[in-house]
């Protein structure tokens, strides 16, 4: 992976990002709660007894709005990010994924200029991402019932991301996590900050193992209030190298727990592992042991120490174990191994965690191989 020029103003900037504002906060645990009760949306898969289900770091649910709130920012981070020059990437003021930022302030994005519209709606893509890991564009929205990025339905004034519904991707006819799709889980999406009010950050999981250089995807959503689906085609045009792949599977044990790291991927923009936690002594999970696994996070760090935000994720419970599909965003530069630690969730999945809640003896050290 290429050392990137940020790095060092960032490291001149001393920029901390450890504080969450009250108000998302407050929604993190609403949401943690939720999934901690029902296991988040969660269905059973035939014939298999697996419990499938996804989280984000912001808001509950497949279709989850807020991830990039600017609220994630610490007053310090906000106050650094001003003295970095915008180069004309609106991804490069995204405060709530350091991995997209990056991006836009390193000239990883293409502009796009897909637009489609119907009576006195518009809905035009800008800007566009794509790393191999997943894809995120830019949507901004025009009608003269939305301002300031509140959406007027006729029965009630609600925000702009809360009036999407039917949000999809699709490639070659297949939506994601269809059989043969290369578009997997949920579709994530939020604001883009207080200064794009009306535009709002998509986000889709793509498989890295089939990943081509193109992607032209078609996607499609509606509003609140219109009898109309929009929908446009989007071209994904892959702007990072290969980055790294690694099968490390790696496996620590501790009294009734194995926890292992089975695949990593990381580009500039996104790291991502497969990991999955058991408990020992069982063959299948009952309501409770589910609960237990669901309520273990996994925190991750580069050789520097810096702690990698967490955006979202998939998981699957099958037997006595909870396989989890993680994203992260990437932080500037590049490490040499990542050090991967499992906790005890008791706030939320960006809690600052203390010492005590991570679990002993499960700590793997990924050594990574050099970037491509």
């Amino acid at each position: 992976m290429a050392v990137y020029k940020l790095e060092e103003e960032m490291k001149k900037l001393d920029i901390q990002d450890n504080q969450i504002s009250p108000l998302v906060r407050t929604r993190l645990e609403e949401t943690y709660e939720a999934i901690s009760m029902d296991a988040g949306s969660v269905r059973r898969k035939k014939p298999s007894p697996a419990r499938k289900f996804a989280y984000t770091a912001a808001a509950s649910g497949i279709l989850a709005a807020g991830m990039f709130a600017s609220a994630f920012v610490s007053p310090v981070m906000a106050d650094s990010l001003k003295k970095l020059p915008v180069i004309g990437s609106v991804f490069s003021s995204i405060q709530g994924d350091e991995g997209l930022r990056l991006a836009g302030q390193l000239g990883l994005t293409s502009n796009i200029n897909r637009t489609v519209a119907y009576e006195d709606v518009k809905l035009e893509v800008t800007e566009a991402l794509y790393d191999g890991n997943r894809v995120a564009f830019l949507l901004n929205v025009s009608a003269p019932n939305l301002v300031d990025g509140i959406y007027d339905n006729g029965r009630k004034k609600i925000k702009l991301s809360d009036a999407l519904s039917q949000v999809t991707f699709t490639l070659d006819g297949k939506a994601q996590d269809e059989p043969g799709s290369i578009f997997q889980g949920g579709t994530f999406y939020g604001s883009a900050g207080e200064a794009y009010p009306n535009t709002l950050v998509f986000e889709q999981t793509v498989d890295p193992r089939n990943a081509p250089g193109l992607l032209d995807a078609t996607f499609t959503l509606a509003l609140d209030g219109i009898d109309h689906e929009f929908s446009m085609d989007i071209p994904f045009h892959k702007t990072t190298g290969e980055g790294i792949k690694a099968s490390p599977n790696s496996v620590k044990s501790a009294n009734d727990l194995t926890f292992s790291v089975a695949d990593i991927w990381v580009t500039p923009v996104t790291t991502r592992l497969k990991t999955s936690i058991a408990l020992s002594d069982a063959e299948t999970l009952t309501l409770k042991e589910e609960q237990r696994l669901i309520r273990i996070g996994v925190a991750i760090f580069d050789d520097q120490g810096r702690r990698l935000t967490a955006l979202n994720g998939d998981g699957i419970i099958e037997g006595n174990r909870l396989t989890f599909d993680r994203r992260y965003a990437s932080q500037p530069g590049t490490s040499k191994y990542f050090t991967v630690k499992p906790f005890v969730i008791k706030d939320d999945f960006t809690e600052d965690i203390q010492d005590s809640q991570f679990l002993k003896d499960l700590e793997v050290r990924i050594e990574l191989p050099a970037g491509q």
